[in-house]
């Protein structure tokens, strides 16, 4: 494996192609072609072999503490604003969300979130230890932030009812929002292998 620098002032079109791709929510995704692009050999930055793949491998794990961040703070998002139409929708003379079945879903949620920041909080701490791997922990924020973030979605979606699909409220633009992370930038099945197998022990999947 090896790392190299390209100035994409010059490599656009001399052999580097980018095009956009369209997605459901407000995130630039964009395919890369790379088709005889040249690299000088004293490329600034040049990296092989195991030093490529720890420099690959550190920039994964800080990705999937920043990615825990913004999952958590979706979810609080979420959870604000479930809290507060519950509040503010009366039915039958009460507020929903005097009622249990409501009230109980977004305090569920509102406690995964905040469990999950601890993890990622654990997960920061090491990583910035250089001396230590974080591979594990950062996985794991990542695992749980996306998960309850989700969870927050649904539950906010479920308290405005009809509402939560008008996009005046906005709720229906951050679902979509959230819902790609489970899948990006690493999917929970691939976590789950990385924790069964480095950290449970278990047989390579």
């Amino acid at each position: 494996m090896s790392i190299l620098l390209v100035d994409l002032r010059q490599a656009i079109g001399h052999g580097l192609t980018i095009r956009p791709i369209r997605t459901m929510m407000n995130h630039a995704t964009t395919e890369l072609f790379f088709d005889d692009l040249e690299v000088p050999a004293s490329s600034a930055g040049r990296r092989r072999g195991q030093e490529a793949s720890a420099i690959c491998i550190d920039g994964l794990n800080a990705e999937r503490i920043l990615i825990a961040a913004e999952c958590v703070g979706d979810g609080r998002w979420f959870v604000e604003r479930a809290t507060r139409y519950a509040n503010e929708r009366v039915v039958f003379n009460r507020p929903i969300g005097q009622n249990q079945g409501v009230q109980f879903p977004i305090a569920r949620a509102h406690v995964n979130v905040e469990a999950a920041d601890l993890m990622r909080m654990q997960a920061r701490r090491i990583c910035s230890t250089a001396a230590k791997p974080c591979g594990s922990e950062a996985n794991m924020a990542k695992l749980l932030a996306a998960d309850a973030s989700w969870e927050a979605a649904n539950v906010a979606v479920q308290t405005h009812g009809g509402f939560g699909f008008a996009e005046d409220y906005d709720i229906e633009r951050k679902f979509r929002e959230t819902r790609l992370y489970q899948v990006a930038p690493i999917s929970t099945n691939l976590i789950l292998a990385y924790v069964a197998e480095h950290v449970l022990g278990l047989p390579r999947s």
